[in-house]
């Protein structure tokens, strides 16, 4: 199973968002289930560096995945980097709604 943890601070900002583990809804390079949530986060990184200007903002290996936004960033960038991470979260919970089984998606406040 996949599981992703969704970081928020007090203003309700993510943070943070960590994927971790295999979907097993199918063999590897054929599990639509991982290459749905691959995409999801890599658009997301990808957009980050390129949209909002958020370098070096992901680590990634084999099963894991860890996209974080720096303490000190604000303004527009700041804003970018929200919608980003937002829609990232809704086309991550839209992948569990239909595929609960290999998915789940963990939002919390800290």
């Amino acid at each position: 199973m996949i599981q992703i943890s969704i970081t928020r601070d007090k203003s309700n900002c993510i943070r943070q968002i960590v994927i971790e583990g295999h979907a097993g809804y199918a063999k590897h390079g054929s599990d639509i289930v991982c290459a749905a949530v691959s995409v999801t986060a890599y658009t997301a990184a990808g957009a980050l560096e390129e949209l909002a200007g958020v370098k070096g903002c992901y680590t990634a290996e084999d099963g894991y995945m860890m996209i974080s936004l720096p303490d000190d960033i604000k303004g527009e960038q700041k804003r970018t980097a929200e919608i980003i991470l937002e829609t990232t979260v809704i086309g991550f919970k839209q992948i569990e709604m239909e595929y609960g089984k290999y998915i789940s998606v963990l939002d919390e406040e800290v």
